[in-house]
């Protein structure tokens, strides 16, 4: 299994958000987790990428222990993250938001600018060609010197995951990839993501979409009061009734 996790608790006070939390992924899973407002899953995927310490658990990724790595060495291990409100760099283009999150750039250290500018300007223009690839992928080519803070809410979900998938990401945790996207978009966010996942690339998901992400995913992993209460296909996923109480009252 790519990620393992193992009774993983946070708690704030009183309140504990992440209640002994332990699961598996494949390397190339494609996997909701669902629930409630409130249930912790955002917690979840703080801890997973090392945004917040957790109390307890452990945490293995690609079959090294990352408990305790920052959430810069998990980046570069391969577990990157999304957030549900895109953190795009409003003032840079599309094309210079994908550039900025290839790592290891020479042009970021002074001392090579100076001493070697030839091979920082033969890295710029690969990294340069790696956007436009990217770009072409995500179907974005049209807004690729747009500055990334006018785009559409679906647009910039695209750039984020374009960002992520920059990095070398193997493993992309999606927070709320559909929220506030129009049905093409949405579409168009779930195809990149099967092509993605065919290539080997996996994806935890977080989602309200219910169909959307039924549609997407193999397994549902549910989460309420920090808990996981049910795992699972989703048709069967939202049978459970423990899954159906847990959302007050059903779902249609």
């Amino acid at each position: 299994m790519t990620l393992t996790v193992s009774n993983l608790t946070k708690s704030y006070g009183a309140l504990r958000v992440a209640d002994g939390v332990s699961f598996e992924m494949a390397e190339d899973g494609l996997v909701g987790i669902i629930g409630p407002n409130g249930a912790g899953k955002s917690t979840l995927f703080s801890l997973l990428t090392g945004f917040q310490p957790a109390d307890s658990g452990d945490i293995h990724f690609r079959g090294q222990k990352i408990t305790r790595a920052s959430a810069t060495g998990r980046a570069r291990a391969g577990l990157v993250r999304t957030f549900q409100v895109p953190r795009e760099f409003g003032q840079l283009t599309v094309r210079e938001n994908l550039m900025a999150a290839m790592p290891g750039q020479p042009g970021e250290s002074l001392l090579r600018l100076f001493l070697q500018p030839g091979a920082v300007r033969a890295r710029e223009a690969a990294v340069a060609r790696e956007a436009d690839a990217m770009l072409g992928f995500l179907r974005l080519e049209h807004v690729a010197s747009t500055p990334a803070g006018l785009l559409s809410g679906g647009q910039k979900k695209l750039v984020e995951l374009g960002r992520a998938l920059m990095t070398g990401a193997r493993t992309v945790l999606l927070d709320e990839p559909f929220a506030g996207v129009n049905p093409v978009l949405i579409e168009q966010i779930a195809s990149r993501i099967r092509e993605l996942n065919a290539k080997g690339i996996g994806f935890l998901i977080i989602e309200h979409d219910l169909g959307a992400l039924s549609r997407l995913v193999d397994i549902f992993h549910v989460m309420d009061r920090g808990k996981i209460i049910a795992s699972g296909a989703p048709a069967t996923v939202l049978a459970d009734p423990a899954v159906r109480e847990a959302y007050l009252g059903g779902l249609s």
